[in-house]
């Protein structure tokens, strides 16, 4: 299956499995030789013009947590923070300061936003000048055994690799040289010894291809594979080094990533494994992640366990990554399936509380200490500001990372829209024109796609056009071409474009029944690529948000901590229902929402009516979750009712996995 993946792409008309791994893209720093050839490759934050709901919720991240972490978290206090010290020690500075940087540079490039420039442009110069003569940068932590740890600086590496791709600052590639001579005289004995950089170590590995890429420092290679060899065991047979959903969500990819060096078919079918894996013993569930909230358990993978926002953010980059590789419709699906179904979800509407916990079947979303029946201790389900520091942080990086992963550049020199947003792609293809297109478009909450070009010239170019795997019936229009598309696969639309040539790409939605015949039964709803969640009336309840931060998520002295509330969300209606078995749907179409952002109760433009019953006895348990699903079908004696069902992705309270009644 895989080695078919990067086989010569099997042409149907226009329609293609892959685009090409031959050729080289002249634009877009595709792997220099000995590394594998990729059928994609990334394109610059700096080609991205982001519109529609995605640029609303960009904007959002910017005036809520996001974009004014640096005035109230602790972590980011400028003064006496490591990341801005010369040798590497102060009060402040580990993960924080890279997890949200990573995130608040691309939204402040990708809104092209002024102030955020500016405050980005100051911890890079910061993280720049804390370069040591011997390569070394940023804070200096040495974990248990007394070897240097190297996890903060893995994620300071990609904010580094970011601005340069935005800014072309000449010093990032030998900074980022110097560090990585450093790290090649570190003993094997010392180096990524430690939980966390063990175990992530596919990420310095990424960053090694990436500089390989731009320099061709042969030294590199040598270097990548001494991080594989040091990296935590991810090729194992039914088994994971370690269970913790981030861990997973991250670090699955990195035999996947070594491929590119060792050329093994077995590396890459590890990466495929892993992520199966996970998602056969605790992932059979809607909304593309997985039951580990914290870690995944024997004997906990009901839908009632969650996921750390963090998971999801870690996910999407991984899936983008992964897309660049192998161009596997796989990872695109995925990555739509979390950004619209989970990640809405675990944030606040205004985006300035998010909760560290979600999961597929949450009724309650309150301060209570769930565990057991979670696998961290604390108010973990709330929606706070102040859950956990790594979230808190880290969330910064979703959208853009769905942003990155929508369209990319191919070796022939042309593009590939692989998941469909309102906005624009600027890209050089063919002999170095430079092109822009713009999708107009709702989706996923509407099945028309329109692509306008714009180019100073006529241009010859392959466009290719990804359909979803779910979109039976679906057509690509262009010009006087019409296509009959294939679901999971490519069209590819080879010509001269014009300006104001146009795509039109037609994606028919319905309703369709998911049985989960691996948890009892269970059903989802999806319409398109949305599933869809019991609509629940949610109670707002603030709280204080001092007394429920985490010990080691603090606030900045005197900041006015009323602007960042903290809520319980309660439910204001009944929860506990089944569907019917073989449900009808009607479908409700809503005006789209005068503020831009269609993931709430009352924002979102679509909705199902459909017939269940109620549950009497699935009921809250005892560590105040959703009762372990009852297996399907149920036999009840209420009665018929209809229920209204709202895109899981903008119920905040949800029933996702539904049991079946008689």
């Amino acid at each position: 299956m895989l080695i078919a993946l990067f086989a010569a792409s099997l042409m149907q008309g226009n329609i293609v499995d892959l685009p090409p791994n031959t050729g080289t893209n002249a634009y877009y720093f595709p792997n220099r030789t000995p590394l594998q050839p990729t059928p994609l490759v990334k394109l610059p934050i700096t080609a991205f013009s982001p519109g529609g709901w995605l640029r609303t919720s960009l904007e959002l991240q910017r005036d809520g947590l996001t974009g004014h972490l640096g005035e109230i978290s602790v972590w980011l206090t400028k003064n006496g923070n490591a990341w801005l010290s010369k040798d590497g020690h102060g009060e402040y500075g580990w993960e924080e300061v890279p997890y949200w940087l990573r995130g608040y540079s691309r939204v402040a490039y990708a809104l092209r936003d002024p102030a955020m420039l500016s405050e980005t442009k100051f911890w890079i110069e910061g993280a720049l000048s804390s370069q040591r003569p011997d390569g070394d940068f940023g804070p200096v932590h040495n974990h248990s055994q007394g070897f240097r740890d190297l996890w903060a600086q893995m994620l300071m590496l990609q904010v580094l690799q970011s601005w340069y791709e935005f800014s072309g600052d000449a010093r990032v590639l030998p900074f980022m040289k110097h560090y990585f001579q450093w790290q090649q005289a570190i003993p094997d004995a010392h180096f990524l010894k430690d939980y966390w950089e063990n175990s992530r170590g596919g990420d310095n590995l990424a960053s090694v291809y990436w500089l390989y890429n731009r320099t061709g420092d042969s030294f590199l290679l040598d270097l990548a594979t001494k991080i594989d060899r040091n990296t935590a065991n991810w090729r194992q047979l039914g088994d994971l080094p370690n269970y913790h959903n981030v861990n997973i969500a991250e670090c699955f990819r990195e035999p996947g990533t070594y491929y590119l060096q060792s050329g093994k078919p077995e590396d890459l079918e590890a990466t495929y494994r892993n992520f199966d894996f996970i998602r056969e013993k605790f992932g059979q569930v809607p909304g593309g992640m997985f039951g580990s909230d914290e870690n995944a358990r024997p004997g906990h993978d009901d839908p009632h366990q969650a996921v750390e926002t963090c998971g999801m953010v870690e996910q999407m980059n991984s899936n983008d990554l992964l897309m660049a590789i192998t161009g596997d419709p796989k990872w695109a699906a995925n990555t739509e399936d979390v950004a619209f179904n989970t990640l809405p979800a675990a944030l606040t509407a205004d985006y300035r509380a998010l909760r560290y916990l979600t999961a597929p079947n949450m009724a309650v979303s309150d301060a209570r200490n769930h565990a057991p029946g979670i696998a961290n201790g604390g108010p973990f389900l709330l929606m706070n500001p102040f859950s956990s520091r790594c979230c808190q942080h880290n969330h910064s990086s979703a959208w853009v990372n769905f942003l990155e992963g929508s369209w990319m550049a191919t070796q022939d020199n042309g593009l590939a829209a692989l998941m469909f947003t309102e906005g624009g792609v600027t890209a050089k293809v063919a002999d170095g024109t430079e092109v822009s297109i713009q999708t107009e478009t709702k989706y996923p909450f509407d099945e028309t796609v329109k692509m306008s070009v714009a180019a100073p010239k006529s241009v010859e170019f392959p466009l290719y056009v990804l359909i979803p795997d779910w979109a039976e019936g679906a057509t690509v229009h262009a010009g006087e071409e019409s296509l009959n598309a294939v679901p999971g696969k490519y069209v590819r639309l080879n010509r001269v474009w014009r300006s104001g040539d146009t795509v039109e790409i037609h994606l028919p939605m319905r309703p369709r029944v998911h049985v989960w015949d691996q948890m009892k039964d269970a059903v989802s709803v999806n319409y398109g690529p949305l599933t869809f969640s019991l609509k629940i009336g949610e109670d707002y309840i603030k709280v204080d948000g001092t007394k429920s931060a985490q010990e080691d998520s603090a606030w900045q002295p005197g900041v006015d901590q009323s602007k960042w509330p903290t809520f319980e969300i309660l439910p204001k209606s009944p929860w506990n229902f089944g569907l019917v078995e073989r449900p009808r749907f009607k479908v409700i179409r809503r005006p789209w929402p005068a503020n831009g952002y269609p993931f709430t109760l009352d924002t979102t433009p679509i909705e199902l009516v459909t017939t269940g019953k109620s549950i009497p006895n699935w009921k809250i348990d005892e560590n105040g979750l959703v009762a372990i699903l009852p297996k399907s079908p149920v036999k009840v004696t209420t009665s018929a009712q209809s229920l209204t069902l709202v895109p899981m992705g903008a119920a905040r309270l949800r029933i996702s996995a539904f049991p079946t009644v008689h």
